[in-house]
């Protein structure tokens, strides 16, 4: 297509023994013509490697001394990590049920973990950076893609051997073969299935928590109880049954009967019929397990009411009884009927109605 700028001058294709020395002119001629492109089969001369910018290490051995103790300090600091992570792990033995012990276990082994690793990583970089030699160099790389007669010989190879295995003709082998494919990694399956639960139906297994009419709720971990005076407007509160701290199997029990407890204006709360009891002055309280693989629900939004679970950012509008709003989450978070005592303390007028935790379990 034609062009003509403003003096009606027309841009002509550039002839194919013009030199590479006047693509730049050209460029420029492009530029004053309103910017339209020029393409041109042209090569430019290899203009080789730049010149070397030696290292302030490769000039001054001073320097370079001061580099290789930063290295080794960081390497020794390594080994430092290292011991120390192991030294946390005998001296924080995780003893069950406390999980105080599991924490500084996991703090102080994960401290010395974190320096040993960070001491390799740095220590490598900066002995790359300042002391390795430092040489440009080229690497000349053939071409990836094969030629064309060794692509049709590749057909030729794949069409004798279809033709000479009978696979494209002979269907009940061919189909068979397909068949023991599929159901050779099947036993593998089955074995790892009973590893799982062994119950006819798993959800019996989430259908009751220790939460029954009466039950204090009270702060994880203190176990202190809590009034619903004590529940501000916006707030959130991390609640366990009252007596969990003394079970043998708290964290097992945890694990089911962790609850999200808050506080919003009641008349934004959408009830549905036969639930209007299960709240108190606008005070909710709803299953900490998400529904979609049983991650903690933990992150309370204030202002939309929304609560969010962090691995896999499904999340739940409790102004409508924690129904999923976004995510992979299938089903609401389940509601803990609660109510106050002659106290003023909070407490359950049962269990979940519901089984709690992941909804992949076989439900009746």
């Amino acid at each position: 297509m034609a062009h003509d700028d403003s003096s009606g001058s027309e841009l002509a294709a550039p002839s194919s023994g013009a030199a590479a020395g006047t693509a730049v002119e050209r460029a420029g001629t492009a530029e004053s013509n309103g910017g339209l492109a020029v393409i041109t089969t042209d090569t430019f001369p290899d203009p080789g490697m730049p010149p070397h910018r030696p290292r302030v290490t490769d000039l001054d051995p001073k320097k370079a001394r001061t580099a290789q103790r930063a290295v080794y300090t960081l390497f020794y600091l390594s080994v430092a990590g290292s011991v120390f992570a192991l030294a946390a792990y005998m001296a924080f033995p995780i003893e069950d049920g406390d999980p105080g012990a599991l924490r500084l276990n996991t703090v102080f082994l994960g401290l010395g973990i974190t320096l040993a690793l960070m001491g390799i990583g740095l220590g490598a970089v900066h002995w790359a950076k300042t002391l390795m030699a430092d040489h440009e160099g080229i690497d000349v790389r053939h071409p990836v893609r094969g030629t064309p007669e060794t692509r049709t010989r590749a057909v030729e190879i794949f069409d004798d051997a279809n033709k000479e295995s009978g696979f494209g003709r002979r269907t009940l082998i061919r189909n068979s073969l397909i068949g023991a494919l599929v159901a050779f990694p099947l036993p593998a399956v089955i074995l790892f299935r009973g590893l799982g639960p062994q119950f006819d139906n798993p959800a019996s297994l989430l259908e009751t928590t220790m939460w029954k009419a009466g039950a204090r709720l009270t702060l994880d971990p203190s176990g202190l109880p809590i009034k619903a005076s004590d529940v501000t407007l916006g707030s959130a509160f991390h609640i366990i049954p009252e007596g969990l701290n003394e079970m043998p199997d708290r964290l097992e029990q945890k694990a089911k009967a962790a609850v999200l407890l808050m506080r919003v204006n009641p008349a934004d709360l959408n009830v549905s019929p036969g639930r209007e009891t299960w709240n108190y002055d606008g005070i909710v309280a709803y299953s900490k397990i998400c529904t979609h693989v049983g991650c903690p629900v933990a992150l309370f939004e204030q202002q939309t009411h929304h609560l969010l679970c962090p691995c896999h950012q499904s999340t739940f509008d409790v102004n409508n009884e924690c129904k999923v709003i976004f995510g992979p989450a299938k089903r609401a978070l389940p509601q803990l009927p609660i109510t106050v005592d002659g106290e003023g303390y909070l407490i359950a007028q049962s269990d979940f109605l519901e089984p709690v935790g992941p909804s992949f379990w076989e439900r009746s």
